[in-house]
């Protein structure tokens, strides 16, 4: 298997889309009853299935990379239901893709008003404010979602939280949040991969090839893992790691800029 940074770069507003799984996904359904039942398919009101199955259609095309077509579905959502809180969700990552900053903040300013403790909206408007470089606003939104006891993704915002803090050079706190993300899920090579990077760039490197052995001995290891784990152990002067990294890297991603910069001895880039 080969990872994707770019594809995974890309899920990190991937948060709580469509309406299965999400937090709030039926608080609009319950809207029909004020007693504290469980929500049925029964439940939901037709226009209300009808916006559901043209979101799940759209999040498709959207996840196809067709995000025209992902639009147009969205738009028949909310014809169908005005008020349905995942449709605007999902229209402001599709107009982030676009770069229509404004539309996509409208969409999630919309979502939020119809459902203010929605934590996959909160993830996802706060990952946009930190793509525009409004970083107190952005880590209110991560704040909020990660605070939300019945949120299931937690692991996933405080890893986001962790790379804006980055971006907004709040190294320690980037670091709490990091820790916290991979206590919650070691799996994540995002999560991994950031916090070996920010140790080894502050000297610590024990701790940070700790985490990027763990990565770099499993199927998602790549280029850029393989290669802080070079410098890591050159640091170290662990030779024997050294070599047997570096013979990973040439030999799976013989043509990556990694690859090249050992071949130069260029252990500072």
């Amino acid at each position: 298997m080969k990872f994707s940074w770019m594809a995974f770069y890309a899920s990190l507003c991937w948060v709580c889309v469509v309406s299965t799984g999400c937090t709030n996904s039926l608080n609009a359904a319950s809207q029909v009853t004020n007693q504290a039942d469980i929500v049925t398919e029964s439940d939901e009101p037709e226009n209300r299935r009808r916006a559901r199955l043209r979101l799940e259609l759209a999040s498709g095309y959207f996840e196809q990379g067709q995000t025209n077509v992902a639009l147009d579905e969205i738009k028949q959502a909310l014809i169908a239901d005005p008020t349905f809180v995942e449709a605007y969700n999902l229209r402001g990552l599709v107009y982030m893709r676009l770069n229509d900053v404004p539309l996509a903040e409208d969409s999630f300013k919309r979502a939020l008003a119809l459902s203010p403790r929605d934590a996959g909206v909160a993830h996802n408007y706060g990952w946009f404010l930190c793509q525009q470089g409004r970083y107190p606003e952005s880590m209110q939104l991560f704040g909020r979602a990660i605070s939300n006891p019945t949120y299931v993704g937690q692991s996933k915002s405080l890893m986001t939280q962790g790379i804006c803090q980055l971006r907004a050079g709040q190294r320690l706190e980037a670091e709490q949040s990091l820790t916290k993300s991979y206590e919650l899920d070691a799996g994540n090579p995002l999560t991994g991969y950031n916090l070996a990077s920010l140790l080894f760039e502050r000297g610590e490197l024990v701790r940070s090839q700790f985490y990027i052995r763990r990565l770099n001995n499993s199927e998602l290891a790549n280029a850029e893992t393989l290669w802080l784990g070079v410098k890591i152990e050159q640091r170290l002067n662990n030779n024997e790691a050294v070599q047997q990294l570096a013979g990973q890297l040439k030999k799976r991603f013989g043509q990556s800029k990694q690859a090249a910069a050992f071949d130069r001895g260029a252990f500072s880039e």
